[in-house]
């Protein structure tokens, strides 16, 4: 009997897992309540199944998935990183747990403060002047920041400019967002020896749009893991066209601690806290994306903002005339706020320091010992992650990132980001993140080496991987396409 039978087929008639008594009250008849047409003819096969199985089953599928606590996860771009235990707990109190977001503010003094403490933190984390907590995640936040450089350039009468400059290895989310926002994305090309902004070009569409041009959004360090030593000309440059510059939040891993996007210039950032200030983030959240901004931009935050008067008491404070207004209800996804706030308060600014150096220094290790094996895309020196590709081994023995990622699986590890950046083909983006061991790396240094081997004698065995997962390689397209997600008594499960 296969291993999917014995979890989708368990039970017997009349087992149970428990048996509760009759209702002391009158019952509601179930006709009553549905329309008779949406009503069973005969009651569902569901598997009658004793507690001990139910506990088991349940299990069973949890042990099925991947996580950063039971293995390596190089996923590049997403800082999928070990987030300490402490901040989980700090989570649970129940003074941050379970309170209510409605209730009276001299309820709730505590999580006040830690609002308006976090605020500050992240204010000087990043060389603004304000934060607000409110977006709910990354994108969110770089809507909201949009939408508070809209609302700047409205006041000042210049509402006529809708175009947003996007480097061509943005995240998708960067010209997703320009759109939501009212704006036209257009593309900035990179530098093919520096992997930054061409330079030449942005002066050019400078030159073409300037009256036009709202903002300029860039991750810095960018998707590349390279930072754009160019970014106070171009700071300077976009300022004197009128725009404004955006950062994307989402790499600073890289950079706590050693530099400030206020320093570098830029007049609004946005934070991915589930990534670079800990809360574990798979399966799509919970997340936070916090925006902060200059003092010219202040006035236009969405409210409210936690306040803090004369007697030491905390409230909340309306934003004034030329707020936003909210952009989402209540104040924001607090427990993720809770476990940032313990994250930074634990690491100090030494720590937060600490945790880019080791960053950066993992990452360029690992970018060294696999450069003899797999092309680097721009073999510079990089901050918190790089782009290796497979594009030798396709061209050799038609094995693709895919494939690789997939055999990855093989050896009890997940896979790096593939196929992004979209101008790097057969991109694989690397992020060892800052608490992986060197055994660790070198673990992961010896599979790939493996697997660039296997390339080489056996393609077989990685086109057709993984081998030694509950669930073998699916048709990807297929599943797209097609998804078979409902069982029925009596299905063989195939791989």
């Amino acid at each position: 009997m296969s291993v999917e039978k014995l979890i989708f087929e368990k039970g017997a008639p009349g087992r149970r897992t428990a048996t509760l008594s009759a209702l002391d009250v009158p019952a509601e008849p179930v006709e009553n309540l549905l329309p008779g047409a949406l009503l069973r003819e005969q009651p569902a096969p569901l598997p009658e199944v004793s507690e001990i199985e139910v506990v088991r089953h349940y299990t069973h599928l949890s042990q099925r998935n991947f996580g950063v606590d039971t293995g390596f996860y190089p996923l590049g771009s997403c800082t999928m990183k070990y987030n300490p235990k402490i901040n989980e707990d700090m989570a649970g109190l129940p003074g941050f747990a379970h309170i209510h977001p409605l209730q009276p503010d001299t309820t709730v003094q505590g999580a006040l403060q830690l609002i308006y403490e976090l605020e500050q933190y992240l204010a000087e984390i990043s060389g603004m002047n304000r934060v607000t907590l409110q977006p709910s995640a990354g994108a969110h936040g770089e809507l909201t920041g949009l939408m508070l450089i809209k609302a700047y350039h409205q006041s000042r009468g210049e509402g006529e400019r809708h175009l947003v400059l996007i480097p061509d290895n943005a995240h998708g989310t960067n010209p997703a967002s320009a759109t939501l926002a009212g704006y036209k994305a257009v593309e900035i090309k990179t530098d093919a020896s520096t992997g930054g902004v061409d330079m030449d070009h942005l002066r050019t569409l400078l030159a073409s749009y300037a009256p036009q041009i709202a903002a300029i959004m860039l991750t810095n360090p960018n998707t590349l893991g390279l930072f754009d030593a160019n970014i106070v000309e171009i700071a300077r440059l976009v300022h004197e066209a009128g725009g404004q510059l955006y950062y994307d939040g989402a790499n600073a891993n890289a950079v706590l601690g050693i530099t400030r996007p206020g320093d570098m210039g830029f007049d609004v950032v946005h934070f991915n806290l589930h990534k670079t200030c800990s809360t574990p983030h798979g399966g799509g959240g919970p997340g936070a994306g916090p925006i902060g901004v200059n003092a010219h931009l202040v006035p236009f935050l969405p409210g409210p903002l936690p306040a803090r008067n004369s007697k030491g008491e905390y409230y909340w404070a309306d934003a004034g005339p030329q707020s936003i207004g909210k952009v989402r209800a209540n104040k924001g996804n607090f427990g993720v706020l809770v476990r940032a706030y313990t994250y930074i308060r634990s690491n100090g600014p030494d720590g937060l320091r600490h945790v880019s150096e080791s960053a950066i220094l993992n990452a360029n290790y690992l970018k060294h010992e696999l450069a003899s094996d797999y092309e680097i895309a721009y073999p510079l020196t990089c901050q918190h992650e790089f782009v290796a590709t497979a594009q030798r081994q396709k061209d050799e023995s038609g094995v693709t990132a895919t494939d690789v990622a997939k055999r990855l699986l093989d050896f009890g590890m997940y896979a790096p980001t593939v196929y992004f950046p979209l101008i790097v083909h057969e991109a694989m983006m690397i992020e060892p993140t800052e608490t992986e061991t060197r055994e660790t790396l070198d673990a992961f240094v010896g599979a790939m080496r493996q697997i660039a081997e296997e390339s080489r004698s056996d393609p077989e065995v990685v086109k057709t991987a993984p081998h030694t997962t509950v669930i073998g390689r699916l048709d990807q397209a297929l599943a797209a396409r097609k998804p078979n997600l409902r069982w029925t008594p009596g299905q063989e499960t195939t791989h």
